[in-house]
């Protein structure tokens, strides 16, 4: 028995897949389609291209990657929240002309019409000698109620 895919499913899972294919074809106008013009694509810290803070931003970046190093995307695990607009997937990025292979998630948050608003990076990563915090560079975890320190454990 298959189980019926709502409309909503649909269209979160055709834009992300719409996003993938204009990233892998170095299509701007294609990537452009599935954003808000004012997105947002935030990546760890540290990370060289920084946060793109923009539809546009997003697209020529990835535009860029395609012709400098060879990327070509994979996704791998797609998981879509409906209900919250959102989706998260792992992927694998191939930067072809280097031999370089990275892995890594993302979170998506989509507006009502199904255009990505916001796209939060998590790369599959070592630890750093010496440590540093993981974290997304430029995101604001305090304004968005994520903790900024452990809680407070009553055991000990």
């Amino acid at each position: 028995m298959t189980q019926q895919r709502s409309p909503k499913r649909e269209r979160i899972e055709n834009v992300i897949r719409t996003y993938f294919d204009g990233c892998n074809e170095a299509n701007i106008e294609k990537m452009l389609s599935c954003f808000v013009p004012d997105a947002r694509h935030y990546f760890p810290r540290g990370a060289p291209q920084g946060p793109f803070l923009s539809a546009r931003a997003i697209a020529e970046g990835w535009k860029r990657a395609v012709e400098t190093w060879g990327s070509y995307w994979t996704i791998d695990v797609l998981l879509i929240d409906e209900g919250r607009n959102e989706a998260a997937m792992e992927w694998t990025h191939f930067k072809t002309r280097t031999g370089l292979v990275l892995r890594g998630a993302e979170l998506y948050s989509l507006n009502e019409e199904g255009l990505i608003t916001e796209i939060r990076a998590y790369y599959a990563s070592p630890t750093s000698n010496p440590p540093v915090n993981h974290e997304l560079g430029a995101f604001d975890y305090a304004a968005r109620g994520y903790p900024l320190e452990p809680p407070v454990r009553l055991d000990h």
